[in-house]
C-alpha cells in the first residue's frame, strides 16, 4: 500500500495502531471525518510517508514527536480541526523538506520552538486559533522561503522579530489578536496593509501609515563605550604590501595555538556551519592572520544522494613526491550519461525506462535541495550533467565531482561567493547563459543545468549535439515542438521499454516510431508533457523565470505519484 485516502467520510473510531505496517505509504488522508482518540505513534514506521492529512477530525492526546519528527514529510502535514493539547514537539525541526505544516484550531500550548527554522523548506505555516504563548521565534526569519504565515488568536507576546521583513518571497501574515508590543517593521511584508493583519495587539505602534497605528515614542539613548576591534599593523607591513605576500608555509598546531592565544574566545571573530574563525599573530612571519578550525565532528555534506567520501589520504608515495587522495564508495552501474548515450558500452543492460528516469530526476532534484538550502553553508555544484551523475547497485543516483562547487556565506539575507575551487564555471551546454556573460553562480544557474539534463533524459539528445546550429539548442528545440509534437520529441529507447510489457518482443522489430508513439497510454502522456513543461521552465534564459528546487521536486514527487497510481 502506498497511497490510501479515506478522506470526506464519516468514518469513526480510532485510527488502529497497525496503520503504522504500512511501511511503503507515502500518502495518507483521513480527513473530513469523525475520528477520536490519539493519533498513533506507530505512524512513525512510515519511514518514507510524504503526505498525511488528518485535519477535521476529533483527534485528542498531544502530537506524537514520532510523527511531527518524521524526515520524509515534504508536501504536507494538516492536523488542523482537531481538540490536541500539549506543545509542539522540537522534533518539528527533523521536517527538513516540509513544505506546507498546519496545526491551526487545536488546544496547542506552550512557547513555538526555535526549531521550526529547521524546516527550511517550508511555504506555509499555520498555528491560528491555539494558546502558543511567548514570543514569535526570530529564527523564523531563516525560512527564506516561507509564503504564507499565519499566527493568530494565540497569546505571543513580544516585538515582532524585524528578520520577517527580509523574508522576500512572504506574501501573507496575520499575527492578529495576540499581546503582541513594540514598532512594527516597515518594509518587506510589512510595506503592504493588505496582505497583512495586525488588529488586536493593542500596544502596537508606528508602521505604515495604513494601519492607523500611533507613533512609537522616541527613546533617549544614553551614551555607552564603544567597543570596536582594530587590526594591529604597528611595525608590520601595511595592508597594501600584505595583499603581494607569498603563502605561508605549512604550520604546526603548536604556532597555531600560540598565535590565538591558546584558541582564546577574545580571539574569536565568528563562527559559522564548517567550523570557528579565530584573528591570530603569526609572530615569525610579523603576520595578522584569520584562521578557521574546522568542525570535524560535524557532517556538514552528507546526503544519500551524494557520492559518500569514505576516507581520504595525505601521505608520500614511494618515490618521495606528495601525495593526496579521495576514497569514495564505488558506484557498480558507472555514470548516467553512459545509459543515457552509450548502451553499447555496458554490455547487455537494457536501456533506462521511463519510471527509473524519473526517480534519478528526483534523486538528483533532492541532491541539489540539500546543497542549496539544507547545508550548514550552500553549495553550489556548478558542473551538473550525466557525467557527474553515478548510479549504484540498486539504479539509485549519486551526484558527484565537486571539482568546481562554490561555498556561499550569507550576510543579511544575500548570498555571496566565499569560495570556488576553479575559475571555470561548467560545461558548454550545460552551463546557463549568465555564466558565459560573466554572470556570478548561483542557485537558479543550477536550476537551468537541471533543467538541461531533465530534457536530455526525456529526448535521449545531448544539448551539444550536432543539430543544434544557427541559434537552435535542446531549449528551444523543445519548446517549438510541445505540446502538438511532442511524442517526436520521446527518446525512443523509452518508448520501447514501456510498451515491452504487451507487445511480444518478435513483433517490436515490425513497430515503427511512429508506432509506439500512437500506442502510448495517455497517462504516459500527460506525465510526458508535465515533464517537459518542468525542464522548459528550469532552463530558462532568464534566471528569475525559472523555477526553485523546492518547487520542482514537489512537482516531480507529484508526476510520481500519479504515474504510481495509474
Amino acid at each position: 500500500m502506498q497511497s490510501l485516502t479515506l478522506n470526506t467520510n464519516k468514518l469513526s473510531g480510532e485510527i488502529p495502531s497497525s496503520i503504522g505496517n504500512l511501511s511503503m505509504l507515502f500518502q495518507l488522508d483521513l480527513s473530513d471525518n469523525i475520528l477520536e482518540g490519539t493519533i498513533p505513534p506507530s505512524l512513525g514506521n512510515c519511514q518514507i510517508l510524504q503526505f498525511l492529512d488528518l485535519s477535521h477530525n476529533r483527534l485528542t492526546g498531544t502530537i506524537p514527536f514520532q510523527v511531527i519528527g518524521l524526515p520524509s514529510l515534504s508536501l504536507l502535514l494538516n492536523l488542523s480541526h482537531n481538540s490536541l493539547n500539549g506543545s509542539l514537539p522540537v522534533e518539528v525541526g527533523n521536517m527538513k523538506s516540509i513544505n506546507k505544516l498546519d496545526v491551526s484550531k487545536n488546544s496547542l500550548s506552550g512557547e513555538n520552538p526555535s526549531t521550526i527554522a529547521q524546516c527550511i523548506s517550508l511555504e506555509f505555516l499555520n498555528l491560528h486559533g491555539n494558546f502558543f504563548r511567548g514570543a514569535i521565534p526570530s529564527s523564523l526569519a531563516s525560512l527564506k522561503g516561507l509564503q504564507y504565515l499565519d499566527l493568530p488568536q494565540n497569546n505571543l507576546s513580544g516585538s515582532i522579530p524585524e528578520g520577517l521583513e527580509r523574508i522576500r518571497d512572504l506574501q501573507y501574515l496575520n499575527i492578529s489578536f495576540n499581546r503582541l508590543t513594540g514598532e512594527v517593521p516597515t518594509e518587506g511584508v510589512f510595506r503592504n496593509a493588505i496582505v497583512m493583519s495586525i488588529k488586536g495587539n493593542s500596544d502596537l505602534c508606528g508602521g505604515i501609515s495604513g494601519l492607523h497605528l500611533p507613533p512609537c515614542q522616541v527613546k533617549v539613548m544614553t551614551q555607552k563605550k564603544t567597543v570596536a576591534f582594530y587590526w594591529k599593523n604597528t611595525n608590520r607591513r601595511t595592508s597594501s604590501s600584505q595583499t603581494t605576500l607569498d603563502p605561508l608555509a605549512k604550520v604546526s598546531y603548536t604556532t597555531l595555538h600560540q598565535a590565538t592565544n591558546g584558541f582564546s574566545s577574545d580571539n574569536l571573530i565568528g563562527s559559522e556551519g564548517f567550523g570557528s574563525v579565530y584573528k591570530g599573530t603569526i609572530e615569525a612571519e610579523e603576520r595578522d592572520v584569520a584562521i578557521k578550525v574546522l568542525n570535524l565532528k560535524k557532517k556538514n555534506i552528507r546526503h544519500r544522494n551524494l557520492v559518500k567520501i569514505i576516507t581520504c589520504c595525505s601521505s608520500m608515495d614511494y618515490s618521495g613526491y606528495e601525495f593526496k587522495a579521495l576514497v569514495f564508495d564505488y558506484m557498480e552501474n558507472g555514470s548516467l550519461d553512459k545509459w543515457l548515450h552509450s548502451a553499447s558500452e555496458i554490455g547487455d543492460r537494457p536501456t533506462l525506462d521511463f519510471s527509473q528516469r524519473l526517480n534519478i530526476l528526483i534523486e538528483i532534484g533532492c541532491a541539489l535541495h540539500y546543497l542549496h538550502y539544507e547545508c550548514a553553508q550552500q553549495i553550489v555544484h556548478c558542473d551538473l550533467k550525466p557525467n557527474n551523475v553515478l548510479l549504484d547497485n540498486d539504479m539509485v543516483a549519486h551526484v558527484s565531482n565537486f571539482g568546481l562547487a562554490r561555498l556561499t556565506y550569507t550576510i543579511n539575507g544575500v548570498s555571496h561567493l566565499q569560495f570556488s575551487t576553479i575559475g571555470i564555471k561548467g560545461t558548454v551546454g550545460y552551463a546557463p547563459p549568465e555564466y558565459g556573460m560573466g554572470g556570478e553562480v548561483s542557485t537558479q544557474g543550477e536550476v537551468y543545468s537541471f533543467g538541461i539534463l531533465v530534457l536530455e533524459m526525456l529526448t535521449g539528445r545531448k544539448p551539444t549535439d550536432e543539430m543544434f546550429i544557427n541559434g537552435i539548442n535542446l531549449h528551444n528545440f523543445v519548446k517549438v515542438s510541445l505540446p502538438d509534437k511532442l511524442l517526436h520529441l520521446v527518446d525512443s529507447a523509452i518508448l520501447r521499454r514501456e510498451l515491452k510489457q504487451t507487445v511480444v518482443s518478435a513483433e517490436m522489430e515490425n513497430y515503427s516510431d511512429q508506432n509506439m508513439r500512437q500506442m502510448l497510454p495517455n497517462d504516459m502522456n500527460k506525465c510526458l508533457l508535465e515533464l517537459f513543461t518542468i525542464g522548459l521552465a528550469c532552463s530558462a534564459e532568464s534566471p528569475k523565470e525559472r523555477m526553485k528546487m523546492r518547487d520542482v521536486i514537489r512537482e516531480l514527487h507529484l508526476i510520481r505519484n500519479a504515474l504510481l497510481g495509474n
